[in-house]
């Protein structure tokens, strides 16, 4: 993402002194515990106030590692020196090299957020953003669209999951990660982007322009179809989620709701803890998701709590733009056989990522390990299987309708409808 240069402040960096000895472990210096005192004797003025200039410096002498750092130090100085747009500030170097770090790992979901885009990213947890409302995400090497929202500007337009981006206002998106696309995608309301995009390979590409907006983005929409049958469409997991779910429980519980259709299409997942809680509501028992990280030990999430709607019967919508959390729900549910899944093939975004946030309001996000549904399937590498294959056809379908959520009422009514 852009950087916004940010004045130095000597106090500011008071703050930041966790953050900035993570920083100089990250390059491999080491300091003991007995030392402490000398450490901050030599990165602090006499106000006793951390200075970023003394700690680089400071790193420069007391670097352990057992690689040659003069590298890093000479590009540095010579960054310094010699860049001509001046004056380079150390900040923004010193924000850029982290990225830079983290970036190397070549994992797509691994990012290190400077502290105005930690905030944005949090803004997006949160359900509050301006832009044009779409999960963007890279599949084999390429910018794609994971999910628009809907009711998006960006679905407005006609973007669709799985779309691939090519360029952004006429900048290409080669080799481009995902931190930059959102920060040139993202913007002030009422102001216009231009995607070129790409559907079916790289013979025909065509531009969308999209107007941003400020979006808020509810959790779960519901609903009643005919023949009293409950429709929750989630748009994604986050800090409502269950809060909103534990209401419309209530009503399909007061209402008598025959069956439940769980339309998770197009949500780019969110928070693993929601989708847990979620998924419990149907599993009764055993394994909801596990996860496995780099020592190879498989840490199992139990289902939790009452499993309200473990009793009705219950179909599951999906597609490619569903990713994350609700890949764990839909293949919970379709391993412990407690709803049919319709539609297409999920994303295939199965990886656990540590957020973690720093004492200035940067922020790592670092993939920490991959998720498994009940029976072992590696969300990752596979996605989630539709149980009944069902393509959406973008083009020909008019506006109102719904090919997929029209086969699940279907299946609802049937006589020999099994789960």
């Amino acid at each position: 993402m852009d950087i916004s240069p940010i004045k130095l402040r000597a106090r500011k960096y008071a703050g930041i002194y966790l953050s900035v000895i993570l920083f100089i472990i990250s390059f491999g210096m080491g300091i003991i515990v007995g030392k402490t005192w000398y450490v901050k004797s030599q990165i602090t003025n006499d106000a006793g106030e951390v200075q970023l200039d003394k700690v680089l410096n400071l790193n420069r002498s007391l670097n352990r590692s057992n690689l040659d750092f003069s590298q890093f130090w000479d590009v540095w100085d010579k960054v310094k020196a010699k860049y001509v747009k001046q004056p380079v500030t150390e900040q923004d170097m010193f924000y850029g090299a982290i990225q830079g770090m983290v970036m190397a790992l070549g994992d797509p979901y691994s990012l290190y957020f400077p502290p105005k885009e930690a905030e944005d990213f949090a803004k997006d947890l949160s359900g509050e953003l301006e832009g044009i409302g779409a999960e963007i995400g890279i599949k084999d090497n390429q910018l794609v669209v994971v999910a628009p929202l809907p009711d998006s500007p960006a679905e407005k337009a006609g973007l669709r999951p799985g779309d691939k981006i090519l360029y952004i206002d006429k900048e290409s998106t080669f080799g481009m990660d995902v931190n930059t696309a959102v920060s040139k995608i993202r913007g002030e309301a009422n102001t216009k982007v231009t995607l070129t995009i790409t559907r079916n390979g790289l013979a025909k590409t065509s531009e969308i322009t999209i107007t941003r907006l400020k979006i808020n983005i509810p959790s779960i929409l519901f609903s009643v179809k005919p023949d009293n049958i409950a429709y929750l469409r989630v748009m994604q997991f986050n800090d409502a989620t269950t809060n909103q779910l534990n209401t419309y429980i209530k009503q399909i519980q007061s209402r008598g709701s025959k069956g439940i259709i769980l339309d998770l299409r197009n949500n780019p997942g969110g928070y693993l803890s929601a989708a847990i809680e979620m998924a419990s509501e149907w599993v009764t028992e055993g394994v909801v998701v596990s996860e496995k990280g780099m020592d190879g030990q498989s840490q199992e999430h139990q289902t939790q709590g009452r499993h309200r709607l473990a009793g009705i019967k219950t179909v599951v919508l999906i597609n490619k733009g569903s990713a994350s959390a609700s890949e764990i729900v839909a293949g919970a549910l379709q391993d412990s056989k407690r709803g049919v899944l319709i539609g297409e093939q999920t994303f295939g975004k199965g990886s656990v990522q540590d957020f973690e946030t720093f004492p200035d309001g940067s922020a790592l996000k670092l993939t920490v390990a991959e998720w498994f549904t009940p029976n072992g399937r590696n969300i990752n590498k596979e996605g989630v299987k539709p149980d009944i294959e069902v393509k959406e056809d973008w083009e020909n379908e008019k506006v109102g309708e719904d090919s997929v959520l029209s086969e699940a009422l279907k299946l609802m009514a049937s006589t020999t409808f099994k789960w």
